[in-house]
């Protein structure tokens, strides 16, 4: 079970995918959907929800691009 988030921050265009990380899915994984000629070395995100780690990933990124989220 996948779950996919687009977000917009610093002016760049992200997908999240976000799996589960245990079998009971009470923890989940966020991390940058893989596309040809991009980088791949982005540690994942972790949540109780899949929103919530969406939320970790979205916040780490737009502290690396100088933006705020909301």
């Amino acid at each position: 079970m996948m779950h996919r988030f687009e977000e917009v921050i610093g002016g760049r265009a992200f997908q999240i995918e976000v799996t589960p990380a245990s079998t009971d899915c009470t923890r989940w994984r966020a991390q940058i959907r893989r596309a040809p000629g991009m980088p791949t070395a982005l540690m994942p995100f972790y949540g109780q929800t899949p929103d919530e780690a969406a939320r970790e990933l979205s916040r780490w990124l737009a502290l690396a691009y100088g933006s705020r989220t909301s």
